[in-house]
This record gives structure tokens, C-alpha cells and sequence, in this order.
């Protein structure tokens, strides 16, 4: 009996101690990895994949650094900086670092698919950290799995059309990251030439963005967007030196000169820059704070820039990079972020005020013919009241999340020649964290809202499986098929018993995920359609 309880302490004992894997050369030098605690994967943390320093803090970065001797990859402990609650500053500048993960069997000659995961946070906060987006149930499907950071907030999104801060340097890591997958991929035995970029919130707005941006061609093969898009009003920063300018504004300065703001921004320290808050417009949302974002740059003789024209009006063209896309939302979108208001702010909450940024008017009496259809259509007489929590809720979910997921559905469907595959995340199960942490009343609501989905394709340290193992198969499943395949149901299966088909403009419907399978209509509410109509007049183009 004793020896048998040594060896059982044994077993025990041996999760705790680091299982080192094989060593893997990459641009830098050599690193190697751990074993994962329960054995199901290799894993190879904070791998440097560009290098940020004072000359380039608001521009592209330098490339990865190289390092002597091993690398140890198995501490993960870099973001980039972010506010954590008011007033707490966590992070680092030199944070562009990726995390690696691979099934067990993985040898160099595997060439497996790699899927490279871009995290949301409406581009001021997040990490690729594996404690929220664990690898577990993805790679047990037998893929690669890449998360990476990306510079956030100002320092990764001043726009000011100098060659000091031309514009867009957190997707420029992004590509920086992409770049590196291309170059070192095949040592940890996935195929450089099968990449699926995937992302949730302003991650989908990013792949949306690579889609769309010509310094991306090539570096990816397949797409997939969850719950957001280039198209978002909160996703482009459309006047974005006088946006520069809000922020030094509350700093005590008055200027609007590109140059005088980045003389101003570049002496500021990291705390500085995110601590200081831009006031919210009195009856504006919570989404209107993504204040620095993704912008279209000025010509710069001398930079290479992201994105050169409006996304909108590259998909309308169709010119873009067209592959094969999965998009698609949640089925309560607006959950989520009408718990972020409060009982301060929700009765002040106007449509008027918080129109999305990308409609303009030629006249007043337009606008407020607009708004006065938006109210009825959302049951409101001109202002919220604690009363109107699902209203709330409705609003911000059509205005800033699906309507725009729709809309880049439908342009796919008209303008590129790959397979386009459209979701609604339906599913209220005990996973749905995102829903949960909305509280009271939308906790126990039907269905699901923003992140909600993220939770049955990434396992977290800190939570079980909570009996949804029919979910996170199918989900992982559906997923993985697509990066492996293009297709997400190659093969109908007693583990996925149904076809997903891909949209089109005959049929334009979307598979339905929730406690069954099943299709709907895209435009699936009178308010979604009305949207689409409001677009169609008054998008801004420039």
C-alpha cells in the first residue's frame, strides 16, 4: 500500500516540475519550450518576434532581436501596457512577443496548419496570454496554435501623417508577427504555406484589416472573423490628428500641429499616456471610448503604409486579399457592453449622441428623421432610464457590432470569389462568461453575447470544462476544419452530423449555433434591415 501511494505522489509531483522540449532554432537563436502540466501539448512562451525602442515607439518596429546561448521559452509574463482598472498602469514597451503551441508529435517535417489568434480589447487593452486563451482544445485537434501582442492604445495607434508616428504601428506588428510565422513556423512543424488568421472583437477588426491591406498579401491563407470588422464605426480613427490632440488637451497643451504633438506624446511615459483619459461625451456609449485606433495614413515618402484607403471602399471594389472566410457574431452582441454603463451614465444615453461615427448627414432634418425611426425601433422616446437595460443592450449590439459584421458579409458575398461561411453564436451554456459577468438582467438571458463564443474554443487555467464537452468539440471542430480545409464540414460526421454551406447572395443565410443546428436569415431583425437602409445613405467615404 505504501509503495503505491509513492507512486501515485510521484505522478502527482511530476505535473510540477518543467518538462523541457526538444530545442528549436529560430531568426533569433535557439529556444526551447515546456511541456504542458497535463502532457496534452508543447508549449513556447514570449518568443521575441519584434523589438520596440525609443526611436520607433510610435512607428513600425525593429525586427526580432537575437540572443546568445538558450532561450528559455517558458515565462509568460509580458503585455503591452494597459490600464488595469483607474488608475493601475501593467505592462511593458518591449512587448511584441508570441506564444507557440503544438500538439506533442509535432516534428519539423509535420506541416501542420497554423492558426494565428489576434486578441480583442478595443485596442487599448488584452494580451495573447494562454491563462484566457489556452491551447488545450484547439490543438488537441491537431494544429499549431500562435497568440500574439500587439503595441495597444496611442502608443500603437497615433496617426499624426509624419514619419515620426505615420500611423497603424500596432497592426504593423501584427504583420511583424505574421512575418516571423513565415519565416520559423516549419521548426516547430507547422506549414507556412496553410495560415489561418483568426481574431475576436477588435482581433476580427485586425484579420478584417489584414484582408483589406496590400502589406499582408501572402502572409495568410484563410480567414476567420468573430464579432467585428474594419467596418465597425469604433475600428477606424477617422479625424485621427485631432484625436492626438483630446488626449495632450487634457495633458494642459493646446496644439493640433502633428509635430508638436508627437514632441509632446514622445516625453510622456507609458503610464502617462494611458492613465489620461479623454472625457466621454455626455449621452454617448461606452464603445465611443476606442478613441485610438486603426487610421488610413497619409502618403510619407520613405514608409510603407498599412492601409492607404478605407476598408470599406477596398471591399466594395473587391480589391482585396480574397480567401476563403468564416464570419459571424453573437446573437446578443450588445450584452456585454451595456453592462460597462452605469446608473450614471445610462440615463443620459441619447441616440442622437451616440450615433455611430461613420454616418454623416447632409442635413439636420435627415438626422433626425433617422433618429426619431431609431427610437421607435428600439421603443424609446429620446433617452434610456434603468428601465430600458435591453434596449440598451439591442442598441449597442446592432449599431457598433452586427449590423457592420453583416454588411462585410454581404460585401464578401458580392466581391470575393472564395468561399464565405457566416455564424450566429446562439449558444447560452455554462461557459458563457462573457453573458455571466454582464450580471443582472442579462446573466440568464437567452443566448449569447460578446466573447461568449471564445470560451468553447480556448480553455483557461483557471476554469473546467463545466460539462460542455459537446460544444467545445463541435466548435474546435468547425473551427480547425476550416483552417486544415477551407471548409468547415468536409465530411458530415456523427461528431458534426451536418453540412454548413457557404452564403451567397441567392441564399444569404447564416448557420445558426445554439441548442440546435440549424440556418437563419442573415438580416434576421427589422432593426438589423433598417440599419443596412441608414448605411446605404449615409456612410462616410472619406
Amino acid at each position: 500500500m505504501r509503495q503505491h501511494w509513492v507512486v501515485l505522489w510521484s505522478l502527482w509531483a511530476a505535473r510540477l516540475v518543467r518538462q523541457p522540449t526538444v530545442e528549436v532554432r529560430v531568426g533569433g537563436g535557439l529556444l526551447r519550450g515546456a511541456v504542458s502540466p497535463d502532457g496534452s501539448h508543447a508549449q513556447y512562451l514570449a518568443i521575441p518576434y519584434a523589438t520596440v525602442r525609443p526611436h520607433n515607439r510610435f512607428k513600425a518596429a525593429d525586427p526580432e532581436p537575437a540572443w546568445d546561448g538558450l532561450f528559455e521559452a517558458i515565462n509568460e509574463n509580458v503585455r503591452c501596457p494597459q490600464r488595469i482598472g483607474t488608475s493601475f498602469v501593467l505592462g511593458h514597451e518591449n512587448c511584441l512577443v508570441l506564444n507557440v503551441y503544438t500538439p506533442m508529435d509535432a516534428t519539423p517535417s509535420s506541416r501542420l496548419p497554423v492558426m494565428v489568434f489576434i486578441h480583442g480589447g478595443g485596442f487599448y487593452e488584452g494580451s495573447g496570454s494562454r491563462h484566457l486563451y489556452g491551447p488545450k482544445y484547439i490543438v488537441s485537434k491537431g494544429v499549431i496554435l500562435v497568440t500574439i501582442n500587439y503595441r495597444l492604445n496611442i502608443q500603437g495607434f497615433a496617426c499624426l501623417g509624419i514619419k515620426e508616428a505615420p500611423g497603424n504601428a500596432g497592426m504593423k506588428d501584427q504583420v511583424a508577427a505574421l512575418k516571423w510565422v513565415q519565416r520559423n513556423i516549419k521548426a516547430f512543424g507547422g506549414d507556412m504555406d496553410n495560415v489561418t488568421i483568426f481574431g475576436e472583437s477588435a482581433g476580427a477588426a485586425s484579420v478584417s484589416l489584414h484582408i483589406v491591406s496590400p502589406m499582408s498579401r501572402g502572409l495568410f491563407h484563410k480567414a476567420i472573423l468573430q464579432s467585428g470588422t474594419s467596418l465597425a464605426p469604433w475600428a477606424m480613427q477617422y479625424r485621427p490628428v485631432y484625436m492626438a490632440s483630446l488626449l495632450t488637451r487634457v495633458m494642459g497643451y493646446g496644439t493640433e500641429d502633428p509635430m508638436e504633438l508627437y514632441s509632446i506624446l514622445k516625453e510622456k511615459s507609458d503610464a502617462e499616456l494611458i492613465v489620461t483619459r479623454v472625457p466621454r461625451k455626455e449621452g454617448n456609449v461606452i464603445v465611443s471610448e476606442c478613441l485610438y485606433v486603426p487610421c488610413v495614413e497619409e502618403e510619407i515618402e520613405g514608409v510603407e503604409p498599412f492601409l492607404s484607403e478605407l476598408p470599406y471602399e477596398s471591399y466594395r471594389k473587391g480589391d482585396y486579399n480574397k480567401v476563403p472566410v468564416m464570419i459571424g457574431l453573437s446573437s446578443a452582441e450588445g450584452y456585454l457592453m451595456a453592462s460597462m454603463e452605469n446608473y450614471t451614465t445610462i440615463p443620459k444615453i441619447k441616440i442622437e449622441t451616440s450615433l455611430p461615427k461613420d454616418l454623416t448627414f447632409p442635413t439636420a432634418e435627415e438626422k433626425r428623421e433617422v433618429v426619431s425611426e431609431l427610437e421607435k425601433l428600439y421603443l424609446i422616446d429620446g433617452s434610456y432610464s434603468k428601465d430600458s437595460l435591453f434596449e440598451i443592450a439591442r442598441y449597442e449590439g446592432d449599431a457598433f457590432f452586427s449590423h457592420s459584421v453583416l454588411e462585410e458579409t454581404e460585401l464578401a458575398i458580392r466581391t470575393n470569389d472564395q468561399s464565405v461561411y457566416s455564424y450566429l453564436f446562439a449558444y447560452g451554456g455554462n461557459r458563457n462568461l462573457a453573458k455571466f459577468s454582464s450580471g443582472p438582467p442579462y446573466s440568464y438571458a437567452p443566448g449569447a453575447t460578446h466573447a461568449d463564443d471564445l470560451f468553447y474554443l480556448f480553455s483557461q487555467s483557471f476554469l473546467p470544462s463545466l460539462f460542455e464537452n459537446t460544444m467545445i468539440d463541435t466548435m474546435t471542430t468547425l473551427w480547425t476544419n476550416f483552417a486544415k480545409f477551407g471548409d468547415p464540414t468536409p465530411v458530415v460526421t456523427a461528431q458534426v452530423p451536418f453540412k454548413w454551406y457557404p452564403t451567397n447572395s441567392t441564399s444569404p443565410e447564416a448557420l445558426v449555433i445554439g441548442e440546435k443546428i440549424e440556418y437563419g436569415q442573415l438580416r434576421y431583425s427589422d432593426s438589423l434591415k433598417y440599419w443596412q437602409t441608414v448605411y446605404s445613405k449615409y456612410r462616410r467615404r472619406s
